[in-house]
């Protein structure tokens, strides 16, 4: 899959205006670019931070919002207010800008040369008069805005920055996405039930069903060669079993999953789709539930979405790509049993075949056993435990009139014993403040069994999605309590419905 990031940028508007002359404007364009060249300085941002000529003029402002909302390469635009720009000019501007705005209150100098200060240098040095007018008026027009302050070489400003970076590099993508539906939903399951026209109105993801049968087609037309070079990846890649490797009683088995890899990439590169959905009830021709294709997969970047789970496979193919180039991985997920004691309780994650690869301690093995249910030959799947390291777990749900994300602040660790007698890829995890309180604030808020596992993320640019999708989020932290997260959910049911408006 070509990796679509690489070329996206962010552009950096500069407010002021004439009242001081040319001169004035001069000094303000060298201290615009001086910014700029710091956060283009900050790894953590991720993207090319693009300057864009000082704006002084409601034309200019309103002219440049439009661009950037018309822009395939822009993914938001940073604004920061040098002296002071009267906040009314940038009305227009504001009110047809389409992409997420990042609200930066800066200065060039971090230490004040108090021996020099004289009304020249206020003058000019007055961003925390203007960027203050800004914030006045993004408040008033109820916009959706992130804010940092600090100096352009902080790393703590560089962070917060990419957070929100790779936030509007995530919604960017989906706003492009094109998933695949091979069959429907797991029968009689209501959480991965949902409303597509509303996801694609709120994160632009379009979502595309198909025939099984048209996945089978596409697998049955794999030329051999391309068989043989999977297979052969996947003995230098990973650990394979005897009885799969060349000559062994079961190779065949990896050949039909190398096969089902192969076709299914060319189904989706063909569509220019970025996720897609299985359902074990709905096979087809395959001869087997796709378990290694999967994960391949998702580690090339895909989203996935299990029983036809398509608002997850959203969800994971934005976050893959908001945690490209991060330590760390990032998985499709589900909580399956719980330790109670003795000592920590704990959660172990896995699913039946379908873990991501990139959240692996080791090397996987690459094995072959029973499943029950889906009546067809036995899958081969990679083997692994999870890394330990901090992280999340997050899920998407519709709740009729809205959605919502759910989320829980992780520690994932190693299992108490090794787990010789579970054949499939797994996670096991400690969820903050406990898994008493986790699990009862999680199903207060009607958080779904499937979610996205991240250790590469971070919280806050999860955070920065949701105020940029306008998605509820609602986070189980170390300090969550289930009386205050009740209230809490009940005072957003009030005011998500009332920012929704009127419809007419």
């Amino acid at each position: 899959m070509e990796d679509e990031t690489p070329s996206l940028e962010c552009w950096f508007l500069t407010g002021s205006q004439s009242l001081y002359g040319d001169e004035t404007l001069r000094q303000v364009e060298t201290q615009s670019r001086e910014i700029v060249a710091m956060l283009n300085a900050a790894e953590a941002i991720g993207v090319d931070v693009v300057w864009t000529p000082v704006l002084t003029t409601s034309d200019a402002i309103r002219r440049v919002c439009l661009e950037a909302s018309a822009s395939d390469r822009c993914i938001g635009v940073i604004a920061w207010m040098h002296t002071f720009s009267p906040a009314k000019a940038w009305i227009g501007g504001l009110e047809v800008l389409q992409k997420p705005l990042l609200h930066f209150h800066t200065q060039v100098n971090r230490a004040l040369p108090w021996a020099e200060i004289d009304m020249d240098f206020m003058n000019l040095n007055q961003a925390a008069h203007g960027d203050r007018e800004f914030g006045y008026l993004e408040t008033r027009m109820g916009l959706k805005r992130k804010t940092v302050v600090g100096h352009g070489t902080d790393p703590a400003v560089g962070a917060r920055i990419g957070a929100w970076a790779r936030a509007a590099t995530g919604l960017h993508i989906s706003r492009r996405m094109r998933l695949a539906r091979f069959g429907d939903n797991m029968r009689d399951v209501a959480v991965t039930e949902g409303d597509k026209v509303e996801a694609q109105i709120k994160l632009g993801a379009s979502v595309n069903a198909y025939g099984v049968n048209d996945l089978v087609a596409a697998v049955d037309a794999v030329p051999e060669p391309e068989v043989d070079a999977l297979v052969e990846e996947y003995a230098q890649r990973y650990d394979v079993a005897a009885e799969l490797a060349a000559g062994g009683a079961r190779h065949a088995s990896l050949r039909d999953a190398a096969r089902i890899e192969a076709g299914l990439r060319s189904f989706l590169d063909r569509g220019g789709f970025t996720a897609f959905t299985t359902n074990f009830e709905d096979l087809g021709g395959l001869r087997q539930l796709p378990g290694i294709a999967v994960q391949r997969l998702m580690a090339d970047g895909y989203g996935f979405g299990a029983e036809g789970d398509w608002k997850t496979a959203v969800l994971l193919r934005m976050l893959k790509v908001m945690g490209s180039g991060l330590a760390g991985g990032t998985s499709f997920m589900e909580d399956y049993t719980y330790h109670l004691g003795p000592g920590d309780p704990k959660i172990l994650g896995a699913h039946m075949l379908e873990v991501c690869p990139t959240i692996a301690a080791a090397t996987p093995t690459c094995e072959v056993h029973p499943l029950a249910i889906g009546g067809r030959e036995d899958p081969v799947r990679l083997v692994f435990d999870a890394a330990p390291g901090p992280g999340f777990v997050v899920g998407l749900l519709d709740l009729g009139e809205r959605m919502r994300l759910v989320a829980n602040d992780i520690e994932v660790v190693p299992p108490d014993e090794p787990l010789v007698r579970l054949p499939v890829a797994r996670a096991v995890w400690k969820p903050t403040p406990s898994l008493a309180t986790a699990a009862e604030c999680w199903l207060a808020a009607g958080g779904p069994h499937h979610t996205v596992l991240s250790t590469a993320v971070s919280v806050e640019a999860l955070e920065d999605l949701s105020v940029m999708t306008g998605i509820e989020l609602v986070r189980i932290d170390a300090q969550t309590a289930p009386a205050t997260f009740g209230r809490e959910l009940r005072w957003n049911q009030a005011y998500y419905r009332m920012a929704q408006g009127v419809s007419w």
